[in-house]
């Protein structure tokens, strides 16, 4: 089969189309042939070696995928079955074996390219906002990088949630992007603050935070009382520091989500959320914004698109576009 390899840590541009033996189910795990796959920002990271899951050169890309079941050694899947899945690595491939747990039936109405786009980021989202945010309806959620792969997610699932959206952007295209998706209020990067203290004078309830960086201390500023703020990476590049009397005075919370960190407490995690989900899914409130689609053979200008930032939405490889060619 052909796949995407790491074969050298020198970034997007290091990754080769190389062929490789496919692999083959063991016991409780599904083969696949990948349809679509998402390029996500742990890949960009993982091109350089500085992804906190480390793979040795050569190994390959790709977390998240969907497409047609090819064999199964599972009970819940059979042959022919739609679905989408998240592995460690192995995603960049015509075919990719998956662990039971960790692959999603896909309901009728999403295709198989929307749903190579979800599942890092839905399930990432839910997990901030519905188990580490205890969102409610009615409360206002504070988004950053809303425009972005999981702040696109953020914002669809806090909506469907019924959620008050401000989400935070940085371009007019951006800011149109997060509008059609529905949120109520959108503003700038620069100056958030006073324009988030405009539209909520009392605070959010909840602020999502993916980028990190200096905006992190107005990012507090913004919350009401028993707000919390939810740290959900760094794609600014640095990690912000907090003075503890901001949380005793004000009454707020800062709360970690790490998804991946979670899954070995509850193994059936990801498949209760997606249960949680179909609703939303069926009825098409969770739909990624597809930003661009690459052939397999693009794999580094598809990453490399994360690295310029200009994502808004989702990055896709069709696999079969290329490889049946």
């Amino acid at each position: 089969m052909k796949a995407i390899h790491v074969t050298r840590l020198n970034g997007p541009g290091a990754v080769e189309l190389q062929d490789a033996p496919a692999p083959s189910p063991a016991e409780g795990e599904v083969l696949i042939e990948v349809a679509c796959a998402g390029v996500t920002f742990p890949e960009l990271l993982q091109t350089y070696g500085q992804y906190q899951t480390k793979h040795e050169p050569p190994f390959i890309l790709g977390s998240e995928l969907a497409g047609t079941v090819v064999e199964s050694r599972s009970s819940r899947f059979a042959p022919g079955d739609r679905v989408a899945a998240i592995i460690p690595s192995g995603a960049f491939a015509q075919f990719a074996t998956a662990p039971e747990a960790m692959v999603l039936p896909l309901p009728d109405e999403v295709t198989l390219e929307a749903a190579a786009g979800m599942p890092m980021n839905v399930l990432t989202a839910d997990f901030a906002l519905r188990t580490r945010g205890n969102l409610q309806p009615g409360q206002r959620v504070l988004i950053h990088g809303a425009a972005g792969g999981l702040g696109s997610a953020c914002v669809q699932i806090a909506l469907a949630m019924g959620a008050e959206v401000i989400a935070v952007v940085s371009s007019d295209e951006k800011a149109a992007m997060v509008t059609e998706l529905g949120a109520q209020h959108v503003v700038r990067a620069d100056g958030f603050k006073d324009a988030v203290k405009a539209i909520a004078p009392r605070g959010v309830d909840l602020v999502v935070d993916p980028v990190g960086g200096d905006r992190f201390t107005d990012s507090l500023r913004c919350l009401t009382t028993f707000g919390t703020l939810l740290v959900l990476g760094f794609t600014a590049g640095s990690i912000p520091e907090v003075k503890v009397n901001r949380l005793l005075l004000n009454n707020i919370s800062v709360a970690g989500v790490g998804w991946g960190a979670a899954l070995p407490s509850d193994p059936l995690m990801a498949q209760k959320q997606w249960a949680h989900l179909r609703e939303y899914l069926a009825d098409g409130q969770l739909n990624p914004h597809i930003h661009a689609r690459f052939s397999l053979d693009q794999a580094a200008a598809a990453i490399a698109e994360l690295e310029n930032r200009s994502v808004i939405g989702k990055v896709i490889l069709d696999i079969q576009e290329d490889t049946n060619g």
